[in-house]
């Protein structure tokens, strides 16, 4: 397998495990607690408890929409944010990515495709000016149903002004692949996340690297 680059006229990207070193930050905040486990390597209970944690949350993805529920529990989860306020979020980049994004845009338009809330997605990408290197940036409920729906997708290459066949979605779950993949675009896996090769391999990756900064190793 592998993509055919001559074909790859724009590129979408998943942010959290694509982008950002959100499973990481998370394994971080969990690691301390399992310290009080005797006899536990705790950096490596932490990664296992947050790969456990995160297979429901993406196996659910498609849910709210299909209860056509996503804006009451966006409306929700923003009431209770309110009410409880929480710390400034301290956002981490996967390495080299930013070099990487800059090098890619001067090449093709490029989108953001995200289950995140869009303020959440627009302050991890202001944080490391990388806001302009997008001609579009679609979040949670920007197109009619979300991620592991083609929808986004379609959006994003209406966008950009491209086909979905041209368009290439990179991200590091099973969901980023199954949108990408009815949508009609070529898909790339990235396992520096949390997806894990056999996963995205059987959900029908067309091709898997260690991590998004190889990108710029299969798109010259």
């Amino acid at each position: 397998m592998g993509i055919d680059a001559d074909r790859v006229q724009a590129l979408c990207f998943d942010v959290d495990g694509t982008l950002s070193d959100t499973d990481d930050l998370y394994v971080l905040r969990f690691e301390p607690f399992f310290r009080l486990l005797p006899g536990t390597d705790s950096y490596a209970a932490a990664r296992r408890f947050v790969m456990w944690a995160e297979a429901p949350g993406n196996a659910l993805m498609g849910l709210p929409d299909t209860l056509g529920l996503d804006d009451e529990l966006l409306g929700l989860w923003e009431w209770l944010n309110r009410r409880r306020p929480r710390p400034m979020k301290h956002f981490m980049l996967v390495p080299g990515v930013d070099r990487l994004l800059k090098k890619l845009h001067k090449k093709y338009p490029m989108a953001v495709v995200s289950a995140r809330d869009e303020k959440s997605t627009l302050a991890f990408l202001d944080s490391f000016a990388l806001t302009d290197c997008f001609e579009v940036i679609v979040t949670a409920l920007t197109a009619e149903h979300t991620k592991p729906y083609p929808d986004p997708v379609l959006y994003a290459a209406r966008a950009m002004g491209v086909k979905p066949r041209n368009c290439l979605m990179i991200g590091d779950t099973t969901v980023d692949i199954r949108s990408g993949r009815a949508a009609g675009a070529q898909t790339v896996g990235v396992l520096c996340g949390f997806g894990e090769l056999e996963e995205l391999w059987r959900s029908g990756a067309d091709e898997l690297l260690e991590t998004t900064t190889d990108l710029g190793r299969i798109l010259k």
